[in-house]
């Protein structure tokens, strides 16, 4: 089972997410855009860590619904 995050993480994550500042899947590169403007380094680091977790599976969802898109439509067979 997954750790639980505190709700302040999480609260603190979808504001920054909103402000269009470009995070990326890598939790070193979150960690240096957030720099000094987190309280302190272990909040910066959960917060990055929970931003490149949020981006990874986003990438995932897009990607598995593009494959889902570019798949053709399989009619179902009626029995008769």
């Amino acid at each position: 089972m997954g750790r639980i995050k505190q709700q302040m993480v999480k609260r603190t994550t979808k504001e920054l997410m909103r402000k269009d500042i470009l995070f990326s899947e890598n939790f070193n590169d979150d960690k240096k855009i957030l720099g000094s403007t987190m309280p302190s380094k272990k909040v910066r680091n959960k917060i990055a860590g929970y931003i490149a977790r949020l981006k990874k599976m986003e990438r995932i969802t897009k990607e598995a619904e593009a494959l889902r898109a570019s798949q053709p439509q399989n009619p179902q067979i009626q029995a008769e």
